[in-house]
């Protein structure tokens, strides 16, 4: 079976992984995989404005909640993973943020909001966690790929997901948190989802 973009990005430390995070990268014979649960947004308020001109170029949410519904399903296209987010908000409100994973050089990966801007990351495994740390943001022009520092963008990036304590093996929870050196943690969601069997 073909490996999914984690396997490839993680190698040797993909068997590492705990079983819900591995049946969350893996993939059925469709190439796909789908997760359900819910999210909790916060931001500090002077994030409003960024997080809204963010939100027109595709990235991110500029909406607080509480355990929101969430469904996340991944498609491979190729050497494409394309992530679909769909957040329901208590007034039924749906906020769709979408995202293509793409791996780079030195199993690297670049997660683009659109055609043009897009995230560097690296993942690993760290005893019972996967962790992803950003290492710049990207402008893509073409075949061109022009790095851009942290500072100059949101900041830094950072994700650590687990097996959830005391639930079957496709239920882990999540922390995704982006602090600015000047402005201090800008952005947050975290939550927990369980994988479709």
């Amino acid at each position: 079976m073909k490996q999914s973009l984690m396997q490839i990005v993680l190698g040797d430390q993909w068997n590492k992984l705990p079983p819900a995070l591995n049946a969350h990268y893996g993939e059925n014979e469709n190439g796909e995989n789908h997760a359900t649960g819910v999210l909790s947004i916060d931001y500090p308020w002077f994030m409003q404005w960024p997080l809204s001109f963010f939100r027109l170029l595709g990235a991110l949410v500029n909406k607080r909640g509480e355990n929101l519904k969430t469904t996340v399903s991944k498609i491979n296209k190729g050497d494409r993973q394309i992530w679909h987010r769909e957040i329901v908000y208590p007034n039924g409100k749906t906020i769709i943020f979408d995202s293509v994973f793409v791996s780079s050089e030195n199993k690297d990966f670049i997660e683009y909001i659109n055609a043009f801007l897009g995230l560097r990351m690296y993942a690993f495994v760290e005893g019972d966690k996967l962790r992803y740390e950003s290492k710049e943001y990207v402008l893509k022009l073409g075949n061109l790929k022009i790095p851009i520092p942290e500072w100059l963008a949101l900041g830094h990036a950072s994700i650590i997901e687990w097996q959830a304590e005391g639930n079957d093996d496709h239920t882990f929870d999540m922390d995704f948190r982006i602090k600015h050196p000047l402005f201090g943690e800008v952005f947050c969601y975290k939550g927990r989802f369980t994988t479709e069997k």
